[in-house]
């Protein structure tokens, strides 16, 4: 299996360029650091580690931004015709001047029934209850409060496996 294929593939749909980039750098592997002074100490402290292989077995993440609902339904679509479809897909609830994040997870249910979806908003334009009531109870939907944190936000995308 590829590099490419063993990523589990991530769609975050978010008109805010800021949040694309915050998700990168939560999900994405960041390039390998140059031995410093302070891993020459610990080192010597404590003898050598593995750190590189401890780095092989963190999961490894494949992030798509689209900035609307309407691109974000396409990249899906390609995906899944692709035959590589998108494990989770994090979705802003308000995105003007296009679809909403409602109308955005209505049309993708339609067409991906089963992509794990986390609605992210610091406003919502409806209650946590309003949205069970229209798609259900399910651990295919979950909610992420903005500001979020690191944590949270890797703590969900590894709930996708």
């Amino acid at each position: 299996m590829s590099t490419h294929e063993s990523k589990r593939r991530i769609l975050v749909i978010d008109d805010s360029e800021a949040i694309h980039l915050d998700f990168r750098r939560i999900l994405q592997e960041e390039p390998p650091r140059s031995r410093d002074e302070l891993d020459q100490l610990e080192e010597a402290l404590f003898g050598a580690t593995n750190s590189r292989d401890a780095d092989a077995d963190k999961p490894a993440f494949e992030v798509d931004s689209a900035f609307q609902g309407q691109e974000g339904l396409a990249k899906v679509k390609e995906a899944m015709a692709a035959g590589r479809p998108y494990e989770m897909a994090f979705l802003d609830y308000r995105m003007p001047p296009g679809w909403n994040g409602a109308e955005t997870l209505r049309r993708l249910r339609q067409v991906a029934p089963s992509l794990r979806v986390v609605l992210c908003s610091a406003y919502s334009d409806y209650s946590w209850a309003q949205v069970i009531q229209e798609f259900g109870d399910s651990h295919l939907l979950r909610e992420l409060r903005k500001p979020f944190n690191r944590q949270a936000v890797r703590h969900l995308a590894l709930s996708s496996a």
